[in-house]
């Protein structure tokens, strides 16, 4: 009976493992891959190496949310589970060229203490092979056996303590000893590391939700990181160099990166020795190309047969593409009323006068078949069967080349500079990552020399800042030259660490690259509007997803990745419960003459080394003016004055806090509106749900009047910032007035809708 009950339970397990693990990937984006964290792809990063021209680093990224303290069993590489980066550089063969494969095996030094880290030994100590194929996976060959994976970075006396620990000089050193070199020249990390993805989870996932000064749900998580720096001539499909590329936007250096995690059919858990094992064939639970393709593109009912289908079957999902969910919530005809921090974001629906571009509408359809069409993209003899599959599909146009082929370097793919008001004319060339295998990949042209990380022009918008350049920037709109254009190696070519891809592929989806392209928003009248970067664009390009970069820096050189969070510190703690900046009571910026003080209490303060000032008059470019020390203590007050320059315009502030680790939080922004022409400001407008007032009155009392003169709802401003909502009134127009120990200044009107 005993045997019996044995072999039921078994079976049972058995079973089990096999129905959560059967199809799943990223941040737990879907049903199924988020019961098993240790096999889910959370992101993938493909990028030219900022200090080796020669090289593409390749980072794939596993295991979401790494609490620092997650103890005693820390989390780290699965040993059942094949973890692979698949690199497609060749239409001319099917399915994958060059395949990098991670086997993890883990041992227990010390097997009788519950201690993960004790005089020296590691219990799941964890090692790696890496195999490499370079024929699509016919045949691998070891090219690095015994790789050292970092243990978790539990705490100093874990890690540095010569004792009871490791005796490491610091987690760094660990990280750099664990740098392998393969016998094939790639270097390769595998360990855990600083989640390097940023978000605003919370309320992007509220429905919308993406709050400006949002919250990173991702803030001092960890995750365990495979990284490797290959030369360009082992991806490239004919052994090129880089320096024999015909130009930067050779279309010979392009390729396509995914990652997957695979596991086997069956796993068993025998009940008398407490011990699994693992059988049948592998089949893959989770992958990677694009960001957030099955977190907001792929509905819920189809994630899991995402995740177990390779991109070669992708085509089954262009109509998510065509169509995306999240162009009905830039739509006031649809939902768009429903999602209010969206409301930037409003798709092209009479483009150029003509062009419809929201969901089921006929976007570029009816050019299908014309001579104007002739030659372009869009033409049927190249690929207008793709682009313009019918009538009803018209982001096929625009969102399905950025996601599943790449973007050519044809017309009418070129900026909009030179076009002369013609969308479909030879423009300015800008990008060319086109790989037309249809699929789900990053793709990234090689020969795109990379953009210093330290240049005035960085930005972390990508292709979006290159496009902005090339249309604006008199060192590049003035002609139709092939040139370098800062960040043209940037998301969606490739994706660099920095990049900001949700704030670019919400953009996207609003349409910014038809209008990058020439097919303008429609406030845009050609021959009556004097520009075409008109009030929508700049909503559009002035929009950000909330959380604009990460939590702390990367590192200058490979990895590149972070150092994960450290567990415990003592009193300095720096996991994610307790960072020194949450603890701000207020920072506020007043206006006096022509200076501006600045003032900030924080409570609680510990591990803090120092707070940055950073100012900009633009909101989007700061740079440090100033540095005050951390007092460290429990109650302290801090002040700044800064004497800018310039009176005149808006003035934008912002706080770095860096901790004694270097790594660093910003805080909120704080505007010094230019009151020489208007006290206060309003926005949106027209509104729906709320508005937002700005003054650089630190006491204003803001009343809003009916067309009929009735007062309806009164605010005092806090600090010359207030909220009004506005839900309740009825359509219309309203009467705002700002007033001053009862002196009335200033009035606005706005537009309920």
């Amino acid at each position: 009976m005993k045997n019996i009950s044995k072999y039921f339970l078994t079976a049972f397990v058995s079973l089990f493992i096999q129905l959560t693990n059967a199809s799943a990937s990223s941040h737990r984006e879907a049903p199924l891959i988020s019961n098993d964290p240790l096999a889910d792809n959370t992101d993938l990063y493909a990028f030219r190496s900022p200090t080796n021209t020669n090289r593409v680093v390749l980072i794939a990224n596993y295991i979401p949310f790494e609490h620092p303290a997650g103890g005693p069993n820390w989390y780290t590489f699965g040993s059942n589970i094949r973890y692979e980066i698949h690199i497609d550089n060749n239409t001319a063969t099917a399915g994958d060229d060059i395949i990098y494969r991670f086997v993890f095996s883990k041992v227990n030094q010390d097997p009788t203490t519950f201690f993960n880290i004790r005089l020296g030994q590691q219990n799941l100590k964890t090692t790696y092979t890496l195999s490499r194929s370079m024929n699509g996976g016919s045949t691998f060959t070891n090219i690095v056996t015994n790789g050292i994976v970092p243990p978790p970075n539990i705490g100093s006396r874990s890690i540095e303590n010569a004792t009871v620990g490791l005796g490491a000089a610091n987690y760094d050193a660990l990280m750099t000893s664990a740098i392998a070199t393969a016998t094939t020249g790639e270097k390769v990390y595998c360990g855990p590391s600083d989640d390097p993805f940023f978000v605003d989870l919370g309320g992007a996932f509220d429905v919308g939700g993406f709050r400006q000064n949002g919250r990173d749900g991702l803030k001092s998580f960890n995750c365990h990181s495979i990284c490797i720096e290959v030369p360009i001539s082992t991806l490239q499909k004919n052994g090129k160099t880089v320096d024999l590329a015909s130009n930067i936007l050779d279309p010979e250096f392009v390729i396509g990166v995914w990652a997957n995690a695979s596991r086997r059919t069956t796993t068993t858990f025998d009940v008398s020795t407490g011990t699994e094992s693992a059988s049948g064939s592998f089949v893959q639970v989770s992958r990677l190309g694009m960001p957030l393709t099955n977190e907001v593109v792929i509905p819920i009912g189809s994630k899991d047969k995402w995740n177990s289908t390779l991109p070669t079957n992708d085509l089954q999902f262009a109509t998510y593409f065509k169509n995306p969910e999240l162009g009905l919530y830039m739509d006031d005809s649809q939902f768009g009323g429903a999602v209010p921090d969206l409301v930037a974001l409003r798709i092209q629906s009479k483009s150029l006068g003509a062009f419809d571009f929201r969901n089921g509408k006929k976007g570029l359809w009816d050019l299908k078949g014309t001579a104007a069409v002739a030659g372009t993209a869009l033409d049927d003899a190249l690929y207008g069967t793709i682009l313009l599959p019918d009538s009803v599909s018209p982001r096929a146009v625009d969102l399905l080349p950025i996601f599943y082929t790449g973007v050519p370097n044809v017309r009418p793919y070129q900026l909009a500079t030179g076009k002369n008001g013609d969308p479909l004319a030879a423009g300015k060339p800008f990008i060319n990552n086109f790989l037309p295998t249809l699929g789900d990949m990053l793709r990234l042209n090689m020969a795109v020399p990379a953009t210093p990380r330290n240049s005035a022009d960085f930005s972390s918008l990508g292709i979006i800042s290159a496009a902005v350049l090339g249309l604006t920037d008199p060192r590049f709109n003035t002609n139709l030259n092939l040139e370098m254009i800062p960040n043209m190696d940037g998301f969606p070519n490739g994706r660099r660490l920095e990049d900001d891809v949700t704030t670019i592929e919400l953009q996207a989806v609003s349409g910014v690259a038809l209008a990058a392209i020439g097919l303008w928003y429609d406030d845009y009248i050609p021959g009556t509007s004097p520009s075409p970067v008109t009030r929508k664009l700049v909503r559009v390009l002035s929009f950000n997803a909330g959380v604009t970069a990460n939590d702390t820096t990367f590192k200058s050189g490979f990895p590149f990745v972070q150092a994960p969070w450290r567990g415990f510190t003592g009193a300095e703690y720096s996991g994610t419960l307790l960072r020194p900046s949450e603890n701000w009571m207020a920072f506020v910026a007043e206006k006096n003459d022509k200076d501006v003080f600045l003032k900030w209490n924080v409570t609680g303060e510990l591990g803090n080394d120092r707070y940055e000032i950073e100012y900009s008059h633009d909101g989007t470019n700061f740079s440090k003016i100033g540095t005050v020390k951390a007092i460290n203590s429990d109650r302290n007050r801090y002040d700044f004055i800064h004497h800018p320059n310039v009176v005149a315009g808006n003035k934008y502030y912002r706080l770095k806090q860096v901790d004694v680790h270097g790594r660093y939080t910003y805080s909120d922004i704080r505007l010094i509106e230019d009151n020489t022409k208007s006290v206060f400001t309003i926005s949106p407008n027209p509104a729906t749900d709320r508005i937002n007032v700005r003054s650089t009155e630190s006491k204003l009392t803001i009343n809003i009047y009916n067309v009929e003169g009735k007062k309806i709802m009164t605010k005092e401003l806090l600090n010359g910032n207030g909220t009004l909502e506005i839900s309740k009134l009825g359509r219309g127009t309203y009467v705002m007035t700002a007033e001053n120990n009862g002196t009335k200044i200033e009035t606005k009107k706005f537009i309920k809708q």
